[in-house]
């Protein structure tokens, strides 16, 4: 089972917001579509960083209620970690709970091509777990 495969059903549209943008903006546009992060690329092609809702709530307590005026580019993680299409879920798994991070994106060939957040890696495990769950009582079953 591959990233593919919860793209394929999810679909691989991405939002990103430009790093000249600011939290205030990062946070409307979060809040307006229930996201938890936001990719940020100048573009949409490439990924310059990424925008968490974690990363808003530390910079606003680091520096108070003035910090929704900064940049996007002040308080982003610039040093992503991505994943490619052909990724395995169970790679990504690890990668997200070694990394701490519920987003990532996926980039294949240098460009931007989707994004996953750990709930769309843990609704498709359980859909995998009961498919399988059913393959078993069938076989059970017939025997």
């Amino acid at each position: 089972m591959t990233v593919k495969q919860i793209l394929d059903e999810k679909g691989y549209s991405v939002s990103t917001m430009a790093a000249t943008e600011t939290i205030a903006e990062a946070i409307d546009f979060l809040a307006g579509n229930k996201f938890g992060a936001v990719v940020v690329s100048s573009k949409g092609q490439e990924v310059a960083g990424i925008l968490s809702e974690r990363d808003i709530v530390r910079t606003i307590s680091e520096n108070g209620k003035d910090a929704i005026d900064y940049p996007i580019s002040k308080v982003m993680t610039k040093n992503v970690k991505t994943c490619k299409a052909t990724t395995s879920v169970m790679e990504v798994m690890e990668i997200m709970t070694k990394g701490g991070f519920r987003h990532i994106p996926i980039v294949d060939e240098g460009r931007l091509s989707g994004i996953i957040s750990i709930r769309d890696v843990i609704k498709y495990r359980m859909n995998e777990v009961e498919r399988e769950a059913e393959e078993i009582k069938a076989y059970i079953g017939a025997g």
